[in-house]
């Protein structure tokens, strides 16, 4: 009985002594750069929303943030090296909605439940986009096309990704048939449809310079209500088909990151999405700031998972 009471004190008094060692290495955190991983290139909505956050972000934080821009293969790329990052708190991961879709498909094995969660920072409304060089001025007039046309109209997507499912969403409750052609990311899909390569893709408010140009045009937004920023822009509810569909990120860490960076990291994001000049950047990206603590958001992790899982069923796309 002696010897097993001085064991058990003796691996206390040690735990004890490597927590009082490294309570102030955490103590300090951060103490230099954190790298935060966008899964997709530069100059797309995901890049676009992340860089005027972490721009606040590093304020509240103290130390640089910097973004690695990683992309490639629906976005998995990126969501590898995250997942296989230091759990160390200098590597945050910029996520939205395609690692549930992905890992469905699946085009990955990383799932949202491989990490833990931070916070969730935006949501941005789908608005089904077409090239001005197509022939219809309206929904109604794309419908009556794709009737006859069956297969023919193309989409740009993002193959497994919100891209593509937002589309296929509407082609489901229209009874359309479209063609899905892959682009790896927004960019390349903006500029294939303002060379008129493809027909449709889905965008966001970000394009309304491009339609008062008259270089696109938006044909439905996937919001509850119409828009006040272009109020002449229907919504899918409005023309029969019962679609909400927003595209929403968040800040995730390699899972066994310390709690203590986790509580800095997720003090400094509640400050950074208060920051007035943060709402005014996401409402230039047709965004709006959508905040959610650690603990909210881990439940909203969970539960937009089973409604993707649904989503993805019902379209017939899933393979997990």
């Amino acid at each position: 009985m002696p010897r097993t009471f001085a064991s058990v004190t003796g691996a206390a008094a040690l735990a004890g002594l490597v927590a009082a060692l490294s309570a102030p290495a955490m103590a300090q955190y951060p103490d230099r750069p954190i790298k935060m991983i966008v899964p997709w290139a530069a100059g797309g909505d995901t890049d676009n929303i992340f860089r005027p956050f972490a721009a606040e972000f590093q304020k509240h934080l103290g130390q640089p943030v910097v973004i690695a821009n990683v992309s490639g293969a629906s976005g998995t790329v990126g969501a590898r090296e995250a997942k296989t990052a230091a759990p160390d708190g200098y590597t945050v991961y910029a996520v939205h909605d395609y690692i549930h879709l992905t890992f469905y498909a699946g085009i990955s094995d990383v799932k949202y439940s491989d990490f833990e969660p931070i916070c969730l920072v935006a949501a941005t409304p789908s608005v089904l986009t077409a090239s001005a060089k197509t022939p219809w001025k309206n929904w109604q007039e794309l419908t009556e096309d794709a009737k006859k046309r069956p297969g023919e109209i193309t989409v740009g997507a993002t193959l497994g990704s919100t891209s593509h499912i937002f589309p296929a969403m509407v082609e489901k409750a229209a009874g359309l048939k479209f063609k899905y052609v892959s682009y790896d990311g927004l960019a390349p899909r903006m500029n294939a449809l303002l060379g008129g390569h493809i027909n449709l893709t889905d965008s966001n408010l970000t394009q309304k310079g491009k339609v008062e140009a008259g270089l696109l045009r938006f044909i439905a937004i996937a919001s509850e209500k119409r828009d006040p920023e272009s109020p002449d822009v229907p919504t899918l509810k409005e023309l029969g088909m019962n679609i909400v569909y927003e595209v929403v990120r968040g800040i995730l860490v390699p899972k066994g990151t310390p709690a203590p960076a986790r509580a800095k990291l997720e003090e400094a994001c509640t400050k950074a999405t208060s920051e007035p000049s943060f709402a005014q950047a996401m409402k230039l990206q047709g965004t709006r700031v959508a905040y959610l603590n650690a603990n909210d958001y881990a439940a909203f992790l969970t539960k937009i998972d089973g409604e993707n899982k649904t989503v993805m069923t019902d379209l017939g796309l899933i393979k997990k």
